[in-house]
């Protein structure tokens, strides 16, 4: 089935089963490879890419629900929450084995889109995704120089 989208500011059209995860489409399809695969069940958030502005979990999400809509990636070097969030993360040395943090910046970056005013200790609250090596001391540097305490 022909499915188009636009994926980091490009039109794609791809013949693909409806049912396929937008994270297999990315990878194996596109070659976009920063959306990570780990829990396979939409919990950790090593996945996590934006749909149309809002975080989701591409591993459990059907190639079919972002038909006609706009993807951004880890990828997007034009996405301007994205580009903040990487920034942060590199002067907060956040990245130990760096494997879900692809993840956990397009999450907070979906979060600084979405609530610009929100308190460290909010977003926090927010993120769900995991980080496995534990970096969350240095998240919450990172974090705090996106969403300074008011």
């Amino acid at each position: 089935m022909a499915i188009s989208f636009s994926v980091n500011g490009k039109r794609r059209k791809l013949d693909v089963e409806p049912d396929m995860p937008l994270l297999w489409v990315l990878r194996d399809e596109l070659g976009l490879n920063g959306a990570k695969f780990a829990c396979g069940a939409g919990l950790c958030g090593a996945c996590t890419v934006h749909l149309n502005g809002q975080a989701v979990r591409s591993c459990v999400l059907p190639v079919e629900a972002a038909k006609g809509g706009k993807i951004t990636t880890i990828e997007d070097e034009s996405a301007k929450p994205v580009a903040r969030v990487r920034k942060a993360w590199i002067e907060a040395q956040v990245p130990q084995c760096g494997y879900c943090q692809p993840g956990m910046v397009m999450a907070v970056a979906a979060i600084l889109s979405e609530a610009p005013q929100l308190q460290p200790a909010e977003v926090r609250e927010r993120l769900t995704n995991v980080c496995r090596c534990g970096t969350y001391d240095r998240i919450d540097s990172a974090i705090a120089t996106l969403f300074p305490v008011r």
